[in-house]
């Protein structure tokens, strides 16, 4: 499966940005999609997924109840619904898939994004 992440941009603290990653290839509805963002000198860090199969869905403390992933398998896209955005949201937001139902680490997600910008403003 190949991705491709889009959506990013600048946009003042308290604003909203929704994401979204297309896939290609037939697939997509067997794979659990994660986001994953990484901030200037810091590790890649996961932000949520939503598995395959349940469509359960998986947040990072830091991003619960402001962001919402969801996942359209006629349009072999997920989302990343971004609100009340704070300074430290600032980020390369990346999409990725993984064959396991609960994927909560990046080492286990084995097809990577190019990564999309998103910069929050003070």
């Amino acid at each position: 499966v190949q991705l491709q992440a889009s959506g990013g941009g600048l946009v003042q603290a308290g604003g909203s940005l929704r994401l979204s990653c297309a896939a290609s290839g037939r697939t997509f509805s067997s794979y659990t999609m994660g986001w994953f963002r990484q901030a200037p000198g810091k590790e890649r860090e996961f932000v949520a997924a939503i598995s395959w199969g349940d469509y359960g869905t998986y947040y990072a403390d830091s991003v619960k109840g402001r962001f919402t992933i969801s996942r359209d398998n006629a349009k072999n896209t997920v989302y990343l619904q971004m609100n009340s955005l704070k300074t430290e949201d600032t980020a390369v937001y990346y999409c990725a898939t993984s064959a396991r139902i609960v994927a909560l680490t990046a080492a286990v997600y084995d097809g990577w994004g190019q990564g999309t910008l998103v910069t929050v403003s003070s």
